[in-house]
Formats: structure tokens, C-alpha cells, sequence
């Protein structure tokens, strides 16, 4: 099935301080096969966004894309002031995602606009009666969103890295502070927070990363990283997901 189509915009809602929700519907939206595939989307004005703006999907349906923005730079400006029936060029279903292995207990982390992709996956292990533990991190209580619903899904613990809301501190010091167990661990995050869970744990979890991309499908190898397993995987194919024990964290 062509992995490129034609979308249209639902929705287009704020969520928290820069942060934005988008609804799409279309035929495209078939075309995704795992929770942590992500989005390409072309915002070109022939000038300042050439590139397609790579984006984590939230949560999805046969018809229907939700995705969570941060307005961070010219791409994701223009998208925070487009209307319900606009129409978005997109490439849908990209990159390697989670592994829906059937396990007793996983711990969902997501750390600020990585905590948008978690959630497909956690209700989708709630779905298959796996036990889910959420720990979403944020700076500020100003930055947090979708708290309820994977409130929803299970068990839930916030942290701000200034204390204003919930358990001041990182996701790292949630998990040892409140001694969670879990079979396998899935995070999506900053570097520097990806970096703290696999040195806290490198064998049991799935991390998903962010990178620059320039097609988003391979062919540029713009977005290759090294890791333990092979000379480089590139993160729009091979990844964006990868496991724990094959990350090499920066220094």
C-alpha cells in the first residue's frame, strides 16, 4: 500500500504551554502497523521548510492520525495555525516501532514530547492484559498533558523537574523512589533522559529516539547513529526504536 497520501486536518487544539493536538483523517492512516511509527509530513512554503517535519503519532485508528506537537521552530509554527479541513501531504507508517510482546508488567516512560507516542502503546498492552505502569516527565506543571489518560490505562506517577507538580526530580528517580518492577521497560524522551534509563537498566528496555532527518525513509542516511550491534542504523528505518542493550550513550 502507498505510504504516501493526502490528509485531512479535524482538529488542531492546544494542550499544555506550546504544545498542540492534531486530528487527521484519511485513508493513509492504514498504512501504520505499530505503535512509535512515525509521520512525515510536508509543511514546504519553498523557502524556510523545504524538509518534511518527521512526528511521533499519538494515537491512531483505520481512518484516523492523532498527533502532539511542540511549536519549536517554523514547521511546527505554521502547523499550530492550520484549520479543520485543511489538507496535509504525508508519509505515513515510517520507521521500525515497538514490539507488542506479550509480558505480565511493562513500564511506559515518556518525557515531554515523547510522551505523545507511548500512549497507542500502552493501550494497546492494556488491550493484550499486560499490567501498565506510566511515569511521565515534564520541566514544569505548565508542560503536563495527557496525565489522565494513561491514568486510564493504569497506575500513573508525574514528575517535574522543578517540583511544581507531582514527585519533584526525573523519571529515573520515580522509579527508584517507588521501587516499580516490571518485566520490560519503553521510553521515548530527551537524550539525556534516554541516556539515564540505560544506565540505570541496559537489558530489559525498548528506547525510542529522535534525530534530524532529511527524507525520513533511508536514503540519505542523515539520521544514522552508532550503535553496539552494527557500524550505524539509520533512525527513520531501523529505528526509531531500538533496544536498550545496543545503545551507545553519549558522553
Amino acid at each position: 500500500m502507498e505510504k504516501q497520501g493526502m490528509m485531512t486536518i479535524v482538529s488542531n487544539t492546544p494542550l499544555a504551554k506550546d504544545v498542540y493536538e492534531m486530528v487527521l483523517k484519511g485513508e493513509a492512516a492504514k498504512n501504520i502497523s505499530a505503535p512509535g511509527q512515525f509521520i512525515n509530513i510536508k509543511l514546504d512554503d519553498g523557502q524556510t521548510t523545504y524538509l518534511r517535519r518527521p512526528m511521533s503519532i499519538h494515537d491512531y485508528d483505520e481512518s484516523h492520525i492523532t498527533l502532539a506537537y511542540k511549536v519549536v521552530g517554523v514547521g511546527t509554527a505554521k502547523m499550530k495555525t492550520m484549520k479543520p479541513g485543511e489538507q496535509l501531504d504525508v508519509l505515513v507508517g515510517l520507521g521500525n516501532g515497538f514490539s507488542l510482546e506479550p509480558i505480565k508488567k511493562a513500564l511506559i516512560i515518556g518525557g515531554g514530547v515523547g510522551v505523545p507516542p507511548m500512549y497507542n502503546l500502552a493501550k494497546k498492552l492494556a488491550a493484550q492484559g499486560t499490567t501498565v505502569i506510566t511515569v511521565l516527565g515534564f520541566n514544569s506543571a505548565c508542560d503536563v498533558f495527557y496525565e489522565e489518560k494513561f491514568k486510564a490505562l493504569g497506575t500513573t506517577y508525574v514528575c517535574t523537574m522543578d517540583g511544581s507538580y507531582g514527585v519533584q526530580g526525573n523519571v529515573v528517580d520515580v522509579i527508584k523512589k517507588e521501587g516499580i518492577e516490571y518485566d520490560r521497560y519503553y521510553a521515548c524522551g530527551p537524550e539525556k533522559m534516554l541516556d539515564a534509563l540505560v544506565l540505570f537498566d541496559d537489558v530489559n528496555g525498548y528506547l525510542s529516539f529522535e534525530a534530524r532527518m532529511g527524507c525520513g525513509f533511508g536514503a540519505c542516511m542523515g539520521c544514522s547513529c552508532k550503535v553496539k550491534t552494527a557500524p550505524y542504523k539509520r533512525i527513520c528505518v531501523e529505528g526509531p526504536v531500538l533496544k536498550s542493550s545496543e545503545v551507545i550513550i553519549n558522553e
